[in-house]
C-alpha cells in the first residue's frame, strides 16, 4: 500500500471514529480540546520536533528549549486557565483537597532558587504547571467521568493508529536506531520506551473501559463500545511487542490485574484484600530486591539482563554524583551543564539523559526532601482512591490500576515528572471541588395563624417533579 494511501485511510478513519464513536458523549464540552491537543504532544513529540529535525532537537531542550514549544503551550496554558476562570474554579477548596500534591508542586518551584541553572528550572516548572491546569479543566467538568473517557480515548485514536502508519509504511520517522545502532521502533514518539508508556497508558484505559461496560453488554451501544475497545487493545498489543519495553508489558499485566481484582466478586466482597493487595506486593517486591537481592533473579524471571540492561550501574554512577542530599539540583536541573558531562564520562559509551528509576530522578532533583514529599502524595492519593472503591466507581478501579503499575514502572524507568503515564494518573486520583449544576429544593414554612394551622408553604421549585413536590407538600404539612 503507498504511504500516502495508508495516511488518508488512517485521516478518514479518525474522522469516523471521532463523529460515530459509539462512546461518543450526548453532549461533550468544546473545553476539551485543550487538554486533549496538550495530552497528544505528551504522548507523542513536542511540536517542534513534529515539524522536523531544523525546528528543534532532544538536546536542544535540555537548557534553552525550543521558542516554537514554549509559545503553544504558553497558548493551551493561557487557554486552560481561561477555562477554570470562566468555570469559577474554587481554587481553595482545590488546594485544600490536595495538600500533598500542593507541596510538592511548590516544592518544586521553590527549588529554583537553590538551581545552577534558575531560569531554566523555572521555564520547565512553568512548562509542566500547564499541564496541571489541562488536568483541572478535565476535571472540573460537568460530567468529569464522561470528560475522563472523552479526552483519554480521542487521545488514543490519534496516537495507537497513527503510531501502525508510521511504523510500517513512514519508517523515517517510526523507526530509529539507538547508540549500538540496533533498529528500535517509536512510532508517534521518539524512543522506544516512550512509545511503551503510550502503549501502557493506551491497554489500561483500553481494558479498563471495556471491564467497566461489559456488564452492559447486552445493550447494542456497549457492545460497540467494547469492540472498538477490544481493536484498540489489539493494536496496543502489537506496538507494545514491536517495543521490546518490558517494564511497560509488565507492568501492563499489573495494572490489568490490579483493575480485574476491584472489579471481581472476589473483590466486591472483600475490599479489605484488594485495598492491600497493591501497597503489600510492592513491599514484598522491596523485600526481595533490597533486603534479600533477588533483584537480578526477579530481572531476569521477565525476561531482562541480571544488571537490568546496565541500569545498576547507571545508578551507582549517579549516586556518586556530589549533590546537595536534602535539597537536591532544582526541578529537572540535575541533567543541565557540568552534571551530565561528569556523569557521560564515567558511563563509557553510553550516554544516558535520565535515572532509568523515578525514585531517584526525585531524590536528584529535590532531594531527599523532595522524595519524601513524593512518598506523602503518593500515600494521600492512595487514601482517595480506596474511598472511591467502596462503593466501586470507575475512576476508583481506574486509580487503583494506575497507582499499582505507577510504583512498579518507576523502579526501572523515571515517571514522576508531568508526562502521560503521571497525567492520566491524576486524572483518576485527584479530587477537585464538586460543581453544584442543581441546587437542592428548599422548603420553608411561612407564618401560622392563630388556630394553629398553617397559613401556607413556599416551595422553591429548582427541578422537582410534580409528585416530588406534592410528596414535600405532605411531609412539611405534617411536621
Amino acid at each position: 500500500m503507498p504511504p500516502t494511501l495508508a495516511l488518508a485511510i488512517w485521516l478518514v478513519l479518525l474522522v469516523t471514529l471521532f463523529v460515530y464513536d459509539p462512546a461518543k458523549p450526548a453532549k461533550a464540552s468544546a473545553a476539551l480540546w485543550v487538554p486533549l491537543i496538550r495530552l497528544f504532544f505528551l504522548g507523542s513529540r513536542s511540536p517542534s520536533l513534529w515539524l522536523g529535525p531544523s525546528y528543534g532537537s532532544a538536546a536542544q531542550g535540555l537548557e534553552d528549549g525550543s521558542p516554537l514549544d514554549r509559545t503553544i503551550y504558553m497558548l493551551l496554558t493561557v487557554a486552560a486557565i481561561v477555562i477554570l476562570v470562566s468555570r469559577r474554579f474554587q481554587w481553595g477548596d482545590f488546594f485544600a483537597r490536595n495538600k500533598a500534591l500542593i507541596a510538592l508542586v511548590a516544592f518544586g518551584l521553590l527549588s529554583v532558587a537553590w538551581s545552577d541553572f534558575p531560569l531554566p528550572t523555572f521555564k520547565k516548572w512553568f512548562r509542566d504547571a500547564g499541564v496541571y491546569m489541562v488536568v483541572l479543566v478535565v476535571l472540573s467538568d460537568p460530567r468529569p467521568l464522561e470528560a475522563v473517557r472523552t479526552v483519554l480515548r480521542r487521545v488514543f485514536y490519534l496516537l495507537v493508529p497513527l503510531s501502525v502508519v508510521l511504523v510500517k509504511y513512514y519508517p523515517y520517522l517510526g523507526k530509529s536506531y539507538s547508540a549500538w545502532g540496533s533498529q528500535e521502533y517509536t512510532g508517534v514518539s521518539t524512543s522506544k520506551n516512550m512509545l511503551g508508556v503510550m502503549c501502557l497508558v493506551s491497554g489500561i484505559f483500553f481494558f479498563w473501559d471495556t471491564v467497566t461496560h461489559w456488564q452492559e453488554r447486552k445493550d447494542k451501544r456497549a457492545r460497540r463500545v467494547i469492540l472498538v475497545d477490544i481493536a484498540f487493545i489489539a493494536m496496543t498489543l502489537w506496538l507494545l511487542n514491536l517495543s521490546r519495553s518490558d517494564t511497560s508489558a509488565v507492568c501492563l499485566a499489573i495494572g490489568c490485574l490490579a483493575i480485574a481484582a476491584a472489579h471481581s466478586k472476589f473483590g466486591r466482597r472483600g475490599r479489605g484484600w484488594v485495598k492491600t493487595l497493591a501497597p503489600v506486593s510492592f513491599i514484598v517486591y522491596l523485600i526481595l530486591t533490597v533486603g534479600f537481592g533477588m533483584g537480578a533473579q526477579l530481572s531476569e524471571a521477565v525476561g531482562r539482563s541480571g544488571n537490568m540492561s546496565d541500569r545498576t550501574h547507571i545508578w551507582q554512577v549517579l549516586l556518586s554524583v556530589p549533590i546537595n542530599p536534602f535539597l537536591g539540583t532544582g526541578y529537572q536541573s540535575f541533567w543541565l551543564g557540568w552534571r551530565v558531562r561528569w556523569v557521560w564520562a564515567r558511563l563509557v559509551g553510553d550516554t544516558v539523559l535520565e535515572a532509568h528509576n523515578g525514585y531517584l530522578q526525585i531524590y536528584l532533583d529535590l532531594g531527599l526532601i523532595g522524595l519524601f514529599l513524593l512518598c506523602t502524595f503518593l500515600i494521600a492519593s492512595y487514601r482517595k482512591i480506596c474511598k472511591r472503591l467502596k462503593p466501586l466507581t470507575p475512576l476508583g478501579s481506574l486509580g487503583l490500576g494506575l497507582w499499582t503499575l505507577l510504583l512498579f514502572y518507576n523502579v526501572t524507568e523515571a515517571s514522576f515528572e508531568a508526562d502521560l503515564l503521571l497525567v492520566t494518573f491524576l486524572l483518576a486520583a485527584i479530587s477537585v471541588p464538586e460543581r453544584a449544576v442543581h441546587r437542592a429544593p428548599v422548603v420553608r414554612p411561612v407564618d401560622v395563624d392563630f388556630a394553629g394551622m398553617p397559613a401556607g408553604i413556599e416551595i422553591m421549585d429548582q427541578g422537582w417533579s410534580g409528585a416530588a413536590q406534592a410528596k414535600r407538600t405532605a411531609e412539611a404539612l405534617e411536621q
